[in-house]
């Protein structure tokens, strides 16, 4: 009981001492690779693109974070996949560990796991996973690389997967 009593006080004393939540807001977008790289147009212009827009992304999450080192939230979102004609809605559990790197920056990653649902498709659902990279400034302003997983039988796979581009804003 001891134990119990000590840690609840701990739980109080750190929730007047300061705000321990937070709001996230992602916008992202997915990328894939330019299958028409190294060709010519007919008016002679030479595509050198590597890569393509891929859709559009964007997430929402609320939490509790630890003087912005650790945080554990839940997050539900939008990922909209041109190539598969696929919107999917996230829901997913997110931690995310952003240690310092210097006086003002620091180091953001994320992994998240839940479920995703397929918008339009029936009862399609499945699993979802994300991992992110990503650096944040001291105005709480994330740019991050991220792979996305889901686990839902599209156009005769049994998965299909993303890599993003995108920026986070966090409000501590």
């Amino acid at each position: 009981f001891q134990s119990y009593s000590s840690s609840y006080l701990l739980f109080l004393l750190l929730l007047k001492k300061k705000e321990i939540t937070y709001i996230q807001f992602d916008i992202a977008i997915p990328i894939k690779g330019n299958p028409d790289r190294g060709e010519t147009d007919a008016n002679g212009n030479k595509n050198s693109s590597w890569f393509l827009p891929d859709g559009l992304s964007s997430k929402l999450g609320y939490g509790l974070h630890y003087n912005k080192w650790i945080a554990l939230g839940i997050n539900f979102g939008i990922d909209w996949k041109w190539s598969n004609k696929l919107v999917i809605i996230p829901v997913f559990a997110n931690v995310k560990l952003s240690p310092k790197i210097s006086e003002d920056t620091r180091v953001a990653l994320q992994v998240g796991l839940g479920k995703a649902i397929a918008l339009g498709r029936g009862d399609l659902m499945g699993d979802y996973k994300k991992i992110s990279l990503g650096i944040q400034t001291p105005d709480d302003l994330i740019v991050f690389i991220e792979l996305s997983h889901y686990a839902i039988p599209i156009n005769n796979q049994k998965d299909s997967a993303s890599i993003s581009f995108g920026l986070s804003l966090i409000s501590f």
